[in-house]
């Protein structure tokens, strides 16, 4: 009897396990061979992949490559105007035109890691290519065959020969290949990390950007403020060894942790898909929409299910619909496929064209920006180096510490921003209340006209008191000028991160590193606008006997403060333009989610693109629908 209690009592567990099983919802399992080709190479995925686990390398990676890269590029002006002898403008040309090379690479390393290599692929080659390009700096620093001779009067100083020249752009043509690969690709990669399909995980995504800036600046400002001294006070070859082994760093942390990242493989780049819808719509500009239909295939299965995000048509940008128009019915193959990609393109290909046409009018406030910002690099550390720099009877101040200051003024409003604003703001409203973007644009313009006027007055009393002293170095000190770097620091941090956190957002993630690139194409942009700028004022004023604005070894001959006048004005159109312009493009959240709901499984124009019910508990460290694996090299 108590056996057959026993097989009775097993029945019924049995059978209650079986109705319980039967109701439960069916959760498919993950299909490994979607997951695999998500990856730049085969491999099994790990759920503890990607998140904050991974970005610690990635910022790790990118603090280190900063600090190189930044301890070269803050004290190149001091370089060249002391070991190559150059003229102010020589030196305002070099470094604009290097930093805008170094930006148009972004392009280029765009389309490789989209078309080819993948992002983490392109980060490590981008870094190879920047090590080498520190280490033959270095030798110019420490061979001294590679530098003209040093002169102690300004105005009799030999130039470099043309081999000098040589091996010295060869160091910067580096250097721009390496940022070139970096640039478009760390911040995006950073972000290939998270799942923003999710309101928490864009909201710690909007975090991310503002770490990622926190973090490298107080590498920076740890550890610039020895470099630079080193440069300036003991030994060049030293100020740019020890950049060189903190590249090496830089490289062996990123690779450390290439078990932890998400890799996603390259799936073509935009750019061909740009010039297949320009090409498609223009063939098509005769052809009517009326009654036709668009080209808009449904990816397979594993595509739509992990990486695919379908965009929503819209009625922005009418023209390019043409490129997506089904003309006639031969343009289809018989399954259904066009046979002529440059004739017939898809609508999501349309659309994702769209969306970069759509954040280019605020991309353009951005390049006024950063010609207010390369100010500080160029004209700013020229003005420094004719200042009194003395504290107490031994010590000098080194030029390119001046440029710390905009870093501690980052630092410190990220740090109020992230510690104390969006806590107390939690309290007070049971919800974080954050600075739209719009208005950040908005505030960081106006910093930038008030730090512009700032430097002219500065420079005037500077220089004033250098005429009326008659000397090269005027005893005006430098804590002048800490304001006005000041100021070009709160304005990065309000204007730039703003509008990079925008381009990023707005882009669909398959166009992430489009969005790095365009970002730092902007930078390449204001550089060469800069330098048109510079030359084209100082040759302008230097005519009839007049004091030239700008131009020659000694500021004190030239009226600089008319200059730093004329950039605030282009920095007041500026505000004028963003303000009557491009705050329209900026997109409306709200407007965004109503869209959503109006359409399955696709989405605006927004990075937040859904293929799937939003889960706001879901972290960003556990985004289970992307791939993970390691990266071979």
């Amino acid at each position: 009897m108590l056996d057959e209690a026993l097989k009775l009592r097993h029945s019924k567990e049995d059978n209650i396990m079986e109705v319980v099983t039967s109701s439960a919802p069916q959760v498919p399992k993950p299909v490994a061979v979607a997951v695999e080709q998500n990856s730049e190479t085969p491999h099994s995925a790990t759920k503890q992949a990607g998140g904050w686990k991974a970005i610690k390398y990635i910022i790790g990676n990118e603090s280190f490559e900063k600090l190189a890269s930044m301890s070269l590029t803050l004290n190149l002006t001091l370089y060249l105007l002391k070991e190559y002898n150059m003229s102010s403008i020589s030196v305002v040309n070099v470094k604009q035109i290097w930093n805008g090379s170094s930006n148009v690479a972004s392009l280029v390393g765009a389309f490789i890691s989209d078309s080819y290599l993948g992002r983490f692929r392109t980060l490590f080659y981008g870094c190879i290519a920047s090590l080498l390009g520190i280490f033959t700096m270095t030798l110019t620093a420490g061979i001294h065959q590679l530098r003209p001779p040093s002169c102690e009067d300004p105005s009799r100083c030999q130039q470099a020969q043309g081999w000098q020249l040589a091996v010295l752009f060869i160091s910067l043509g580096l250097l721009s290949v390496g940022a070139g690969g970096i640039r478009p690709c760390n911040i995006a990669f950073g972000a290939d990390q998270f799942d923003s399909r999710t309101e928490k995980g864009r909201a710690q995504l909007e975090s991310f950007f503002n770490w990622w800036y926190l973090s490298f600046n107080i590498a920076l400002l740890v550890a610039i403020t020895g470099v630079v001294y080193i440069q300036t006070n003991v030994s060049w070859t030293l100020g740019f060894a020890i950049p060189t082994v903190c590249l090496v760093f830089s490289i062996a942390i990123f690779l450390l942790g290439r078990h932890t990242y998400i890799c996603k493989k390259p799936e073509g780049s935009v750019f061909t898909d740009i010039a297949k819808v320009i090409t498609a719509a223009c063939r098509k500009r005769k052809v009517k929409a009326s009654g036709k239909p668009f080209y808009d295939p449904v990816p397979p299965l594993q595509e739509s299910e992990f990486d695919y995000k379908r965009l929503a048509h819209t009625d922005k940008f009418k023209f390019l619909d043409k490129a997506a128009l089904i003309d006639d019915p031969s343009e289809l193959d018989n399954q259904g496929m066009g046979r002529n990609r440059w004739r017939l393109c898809s609508l999501q290909q349309v659309e994702r064209f769209k969306c970069l046409l759509g954040v280019l009018p605020v991309w353009v406030t951005g390049i006024c920006c950063f010609i207010v910002m390369g100010q500080g690099n160029t004209l700013g550390i020229l003005q420094v180096v004719q200042m009194n720099t003395t504290i107490g009877p031994h010590f000098k101040v080194p030029p390119g510490w001046l440029n710390l200051v905009a870093m501690i003024a980052l630092s410190i409003w990220i740090f109020i921003y992230e510690c104390i604003c969006i806590p107390l703001t939690r309290k007070i409203f049971q919800k974080p209340r954050r600075l739209t973007v719009g208005m950040r644009i908005n505030i960081g313009i106006l910093l930038s006209v008030l730090s512009m006027l700032v430097a002219a007055i500065v420079e005037k009393k500077r220089r004033n008191s250098a005429l009326m002293h008659g000397s090269f170095i005027s005893p005006t000190g430098f804590a002048w000028l800490l304001p006005q770097f000041a100021l070009l620091g709160f304005m990065e941090v309000f204007a730039i991160v703003a509008i990079m956190e925008f381009l990023t957002m707005q882009m669909p993630e398959s166009m992430r590193t489009v969005a790095g690139a365009i970002f730092f194409l902007s930078l390449s942009i204001a550089d060469y606008m800069g330098s048109l700028i510079v030359n084209v004022v100082h040759k302008t004023t230097a005519h009839n006997g007049r004091t030239p604005w700008l131009g020659g070894h000694d500021l004190n001959k030239n009226r600089l403060e008319n200059y730093y006048f004329l950039v605030a004005g282009l920095a007041a159109l500026n505000f004028v333009y963003f303000n009557f312009f491009a705050s329209r493009y900026l997109t409306n959240s709200k407007d965004d989610e109503t869209k959503e709901v109006q359409l399955e499984n696709s989405t605006p124009c927004t990075g937040a693109e859904l293929s799937e019910p939003q889960d706001e508990e879901r972290g960003l460290g556990t985004n289970k629908r992307q791939s993970a694996g390691t990266s071979p090299l």
